[in-house]
């Protein structure tokens, strides 16, 4: 069996490699209104093993409003989930009609999306 060559390119160039601080804003995040929010309800199954998944987008919430809304519904709904990059909530299960509901009282806008 033949060796793979690798060539591997090195820079001694000061300028590659400084890290430069993430820009941070002074101002802290604060959560929306819900009234003034359009929460996005998806059923999805696509890579999950034809296991669905519902799926909540458009949050305009601080990270904590949103972990403790998400902890809500995986209650009411009786199953698991998860809240990924601070602006999904996932919820084990077709539950669309039931999260739909639980919004409405809490005072969000609601839209199916998807087929």
């Amino acid at each position: 069996m033949r060796k793979r060559r690798r060539n591997v390119v090195y820079s001694s160039a000061d300028d590659d490699f400084q890290a430069r601080p993430p820009e941070r804003s002074n101002a802290t995040p604060k959560s929306q209104p819900p009234a003034q929010q359009t929460i996005r309800i998806q059923r999805e199954k696509k890579g999950r093993g034809g296991k669905q998944v519902t799926v909540l987008r458009g949050f305009q919430l601080t990270e904590k409003d949103l972990v403790k809304l998400g902890k809500q519904l995986k209650k009411a709904c009786g199953s698991g989930g998860t809240v990924k990059d601070d602006v999904i909530i996932e919820i084990q299960g077709d539950h669309r009609d039931k999260i739909a509901n639980l919004l409405h009282k809490q005072g969000f806008k609601t839209k199916f999306t998807g087929g």
